[in-house]
């Protein structure tokens, strides 16, 4: 946990293959600890072939029933079978706006949400712009994708810095240039 907090959750991304990670664990998430699948991690990345939203989206049933015996993921069919079908809304936005980072990034203009909270009491679980962002999501085909794990995707990919005021962490993320 600590390792990826001090060196991944809030560092901006425009990586399409971490994107599609970072969304697939996401969803994985709802109503689980995000350490649980931190633990699994390395789970989701064999099951899921690499995170290569391409491969997934060629996933037959057969594969993802397969998957569904698999102790390195959370054996949930509704998310089993919906990273399925996140791949392939995946692939449509990237043919839509060239790559699933430029899409999401378009939604801030290119410039990071800076937020500066004094402590975890004054962390927000959804915002109005993750509210704006799950909606579109959905509309695409996509699952998985409330407001709370959109919110969750966009700190993981540095779309929104929620480092606490006087984290090394928010010191090191905002010399990476989204």
């Amino acid at each position: 946990m600590r390792d990826y907090h001090d060196h991944e959750w809030g560092f901006p991304s425009h990586d399409d293959r971490y994107l599609f990670e970072m969304l697939t664990l996401e969803g994985a998430q709802a109503g689980l600890s995000w350490a649980t699948i931190l633990n699994r991690r390395d789970g989701y990345r064999h099951a899921f072939a690499g995170f290569d939203p391409k491969k997934v989206a060629a996933f037959t049933d057969h594969r993802l029933e397969k998957l569904l015996e698999d102790p390195g993921i959370i054996r949930n069919r509704l998310k089993v079978y919906g990273t399925r079908s996140n791949a392939r809304a995946y692939i449509r936005v990237q043919a839509e706006f060239g790559s699933f980072a430029t899409y999401l990034w378009t939604w801030v203009d290119g410039i990071r949400v800076v937020n500066h909270p004094r402590s975890l009491a004054d962390l927000h679980a959804t915002t109005d712009l993750s509210d704006r962002i799950s909606k579109d999501l959905k509309r695409r085909g996509f699952t998985f994708v409330g407001s709370t794990i959109v919110y969750s995707l966009l700190q993981a990919a540095g779309v929104v810095d929620d480092h606490i005021v006087g984290c090394p962490a928010k010191l090191k993320s905002a010399r990476k240039k989204p």
